[in-house]
């Protein structure tokens, strides 16, 4: 069991951010076939093409080999800074990475998976090797994951809308409640269990960093040891069901009653979510979400509530006796 031990101080400066850079290098892993976890099959068939020709094309395979299914490189994975994180801003990063701290990286990450492919050698041992890296990353952000980053962005937000208000109306327990089956606070700590050696991590007053993540789901990850902070990387709220289901699809029936947007609204609000967040989960323009969020809530199906500075939207039980009947009908 990995045991964080909390403070006054760690409640005050403990904070949630975003992190495309571990995001991107999970989804490589997943692809390339982490063993026991696979990616949902139509995510797989979807992005497989892609990914093998990233890797006939690029250095993809040189930034593979910087990975393993416990750690990677630090450098291509660097600690988040906040909610506004970006993929330009992770990339900025890794480039920034002085020579002798990328070789020292890999050379610990060859230690533990060497490799006998004589181009992937020769672009771990270039003098550039750190720009090599840093553009094989883009090229695979770009074909991979940046077509659906915003939807999952806004799924990950609204992870945090939610963990926060907890946060701050009940406390760490509240907060940390359906988080992962694995944490929960006890007496004064913050406990994920299923660990095969016992490690217990004070916080000392800097807080702990919680980062809702796509790809990391049904699991969770967790940092101790330097450059990140003292870190949970855990599966966001709803991501299970975007797997199962584009969340666009809406019961036909409820469609042809509602029209089709108001119907991807309304299927979508399976957990509270902002007008912004909903803009950028569906693709839709701020203005129009607004626009159907305002008749929905006038025809009894939705009722609204003020979270701190963010107005979050959630179904009225007509709303989901609706949604409940057409699903059923379907089936």
């Amino acid at each position: 069991m990995l045991r964080f031990e909390v403070g006054t101080e760690d409640l005050l400066h403990s904070r949630f951010a975003l992190s495309p850079a571990f995001e991107l290098c999970t989804l490589l892993r997943l692809l390339e076939g982490l063993p026991g976890r696979r990616l949902p099959t139509s995510w797989a068939a979807r992005l497989r093409p892609a990914f093998e020709r990233l890797r006939a094309r690029t250095e993809l395979d040189a930034v593979l080999t910087l990975q393993n299914p416990s750690f990677g490189a630090n450098f291509i994975a660097l600690p988040p800074t906040g909610l506004a994180q970006s993929w330009a801003d992770d990339l900025a990063s890794i480039r920034r990475t002085p020579p002798a701290t990328a070789r020292a990286d890999i050379a610990r990450c060859l230690a533990a998976r060497p490799t006998t492919d004589p181009a992937v050698r020769a672009t771990l041992a270039a003098e550039d090797v750190v720009d090599r890296i840093a553009t094989a990353l883009d090229q695979a952000w770009h074909a991979l994951l940046a077509p659906d980053w915003p939807q999952l962005r806004a799924i990950c937000e609204r992870d945090v809308v939610h963990r926060a208000g907890l946060l701050g109306r009940h406390g760490w327990a509240a907060a940390l409640d359906g988080l992962h089956p694995r944490l929960s606070w006890h007496e004064g700590g913050i406990e994920l269990a299923g660990r095969t050696t016992d490690l217990v991590v004070p916080l000392a007053g800097e807080g702990l960093l919680l980062v809702p993540s796509v790809f990391v789901y049904p699991e969770t990850a967790a940092h101790t040891d330097d450059p990140w902070p003292k870190a949970i990387v855990y599966p966001a709220r709803g991501i299970a069901a975007l797997w199962e289901e584009p969340p666009e699809a809406a019961p036909e029936a409820l469609a042809e009653l509602l029209g089709r947007s108001r119907a991807r609204l309304l299927a979508a609000l399976d957990q509270p979510a902002g007008t912004t967040q909903l803009a950028r989960s569906l693709a839709m323009t701020t203005g129009a979400v607004g626009d159907h969020l305002a008749v929905l809530r006038r025809a009894g199906l939705l009722h609204r509530a003020r979270d701190g500075r963010t107005v979050l939207y959630y179904r009225t039980p007509l709303a989901e006796a609706l949604l409940g009947g057409t699903t059923a009908e379907n089936s």
